[in-house]
This record gives C-alpha cells, structure tokens and sequence, in this order.
C-alpha cells in the first residue's frame, strides 16, 4: 500500500510505501499560493527524479526557486541538509547514491573518482567496495576545496577530458578510475585482481585500458602494468590464471598453452588453459570466478565435456599456483611428459622445487 504526501510548496510531490521508504512516482510540483513568481517546478521535479532525490541549493535558485522556498522545506522537514548547500528529500538514512550524489554536487563541477567511480559503473553490491566507505570526488587541479565528513576530494589533472560528465552521478570514465585505483594497490596480488574485476564486469576492455594508459604522462608501475594489461587482454581473464601463466607455466618453461579456447565443435565452452599437442587442459578453480552452485555445475560439465573429447583435465586451485608453485610446474610437467612433451621443466630460480618441494 501507499500514500500520497501533499507539498504545497516548491517541492515534489512523491508517493512513500508505507515504511516511509521513497519509491518512484510521478513528480508533480506547484508553487505556494502567494508566489508571484512560481519556480521552475517541472525542471527542479526532473532534477530530484535524475538525481536520486538530492538536489542542491544552487540548482533550486537557478531554476526559478526561493531562498525561502528552500528554508520552508527545511523546516518542514521535507528536504533534509546532506551537506552544506545540498539537500536531500527524505528524513531516512541516505543510499550510497545520494551520498555519491551529495559530493559531485557539493564540490561542484566535480565527478566520482577512484573506487567511488568503479562502483558507480558497477552497480550496486559490488563485492570489491563496501557502501560505508567515504566517497571518492574529483576536482580540477587548479582548486582548493575542504574536506568534508564522508568525502575524499581529489585533485586531478585533465578532469574535463576524463570524466563523463552525462551520466549520473558524473564519474571518471572507468578506465582512468581503473588504472588510478591499481596504481594505488598494495600487492601486485591486489592490482591483478582488481584489473580482473573490472574486465570481468564488461564495463571496459583490456585494450581500452591499454590505450588509457599509453596516455598517462606518469602513473607508478607503467611497464608492468602495461605487460599485465597485454596478458589480460590475451585472454587471462583472473588473477588464479594470471598467477598459473607467470608463476608456473613461464617460470618453469613449461609449453605455452592456448587460453580461454572454443571448442572445435562450436559448443561455446571455455578451457582456462590448454596445451591441444599433449591433449592436456589446466582448470584454474578459485573463488574469484567459481563461487556459486550453478558454477560448479558449469565446471563439471566442461570436465565431463574434456572427457568425451579424449583430453586429460587437472584442476588447481590457489594453493596450488600461489602457495607451491614449482611443486606444481613439476607436475604439471610430468602429466605433459606421460603425452608427449619431449622436454623437461626450467627451475625458476636457485631455490627452485622443481623436485617435489615448494620453493
């Protein structure tokens, strides 16, 4: 059920469940009896619709509105301070959006950055950003801006070329938030994976991210970065593959394998890695990428797939490529040798466990 909340000043008429929680309806404004100069209700509704309920003072004064239009919503309690100068219209506690909202637009002209911009790409409930964090802002450069409660503004060169500016919030485009949050990793463990997660969303490519960062003029880490992205884009898509490429498979000049194959069949399914000479395909399990039961379904039926074609499966796990990895290259070698491969294994390293033992 529902009901209809009447303001009869500059502010929207909304519909509320009854819980109190705002849901979308249709915006219907008008201006108190007395006005002789109504505000621009049809354009400060469109504002409050497109911009998740926030608004600020700025926009209402620019519209046509009142100071005291503003401060008659205050008092009555239909819009609430999110921050100075930015409003909110409702009492409860405000979403990530209407926080994300709130800084573009106290810090205006300002745009989401950092994980702040990624979230906003990814949509809610992104497994990488919890919603309490503050929120990350872009400014230009060339301000000075204060630190508010809640908010991380950062100055930043060429804002106007990087950011979108028609989507909503405005957000750096997910490329350059990209590449600034990796940069910033602490681990090489932690840049792989948040590169993964990015692509794995489908909001850019690794060719895209390759292209954004030939245009950096200084980022930490350009070479490496560089040949990760170049890895990335030659399809090893997680960090588990990442870490079996470098790790086990090049370190120990174990034979280059052929990664996210299709089939010859035309079944659309993937192999993590295969070596098509020896008949041999590598699974990398992790819970990156295998974490629910309709996944694991997936993986037994690419195993059982491999087998009507004749083809050895191993699966490994983080163990495995992160934890003994010249254990595993070893192996991994023999399963190559027994099909084939006329070689032996490389160590990587003086301390190399090519013989059985974990490096």
């Amino acid at each position: 059920m529902s009901a209809w909340v009447e303001v009869t000043t500059c502010l929207v008429r909304r519909e509320f469940d009854l819980d109190g929680s705002p849901q979308a309806a249709e915006v219907r404004w008008r201006p108190p009896a007395s006005s002789a100069q109504p505000c621009g209700v049809d354009e400060i509704g469109r504002l409050l619709m497109e911009q998740s309920g926030v608004i600020s003072r700025r926009q209402v004064l620019a519209n046509g509105g009142r100071p005291s239009d503003v401060e008659r919503a205050l008092r009555r309690r239909e819009w609430v301070r999110l921050l100075p100068g930015v409003f909110v219209d409702h009492t409860g506690r405000p979403t990530w959006l209407q926080r994300a909202w709130g800084g573009v637009l106290f810090y205006e002209p300002a745009a989401l950055a950092g994980m702040s911009a990624l979230r906003a790409a990814a949509g809610p409930g992104w497994r990488r950003h919890p919603d309490h964090l503050p929120i990350e802002v872009a400014v230009d450069v060339s301000r000075t801006v204060q630190r508010v409660d809640g908010y991380l503004p950062r100055r930043r060169v060429r804002l106007a070329e990087h950011a979108l500016w028609n989507v909503g919030p405005p957000r750096l485009r997910v490329e350059q938030a990209a590449l600034d949050v990796a940069s910033a990793c602490r681990t090489e463990l932690d840049t792989i994976a948040l590169l993964a997660d990015v692509v794995q969303l489908r909001r850019t490519t690794a060719p895209r991210l390759i292209v954004a960062l030939d245009g950096r003029e200084r980022i930490a880490r350009r070479a490496w970065l560089s040949g990760l992205l170049n890895d990335i884009a030659d399809g090893t898509c997680s960090v588990l593959e990442h870490g079996y490429l470098h790790r086990v498979e090049r370190a120990h000049g174990l034979p280059r394998g052929v990664r996210q194959r299709v089939p010859d069949s035309g079944v659309r399914i993937y192999r993590d890695v295969l070596y098509p000479a020896y008949d041999q395909v590598v699974e990398l399990d992790g819970r990156l990428f295998h974490d629910s039961a309709l996944d694991r379904d997936a993986d037994l039926d690419r195993d059982l797939d491999a087998a009507v074609e004749r083809l050895g499966t191993v699966r490994l796990g983080w163990g495995q490529v992160f934890g003994r990895p010249c254990r595993t290259a070893a192996r991994v070698a023999l399963l190559l040798q027994y099909r084939g491969w006329p070689r032996s294994p490389t160590p990587c390293g003086p301390e190399c466990g090519l013989s059985g033992t974990s490096c």
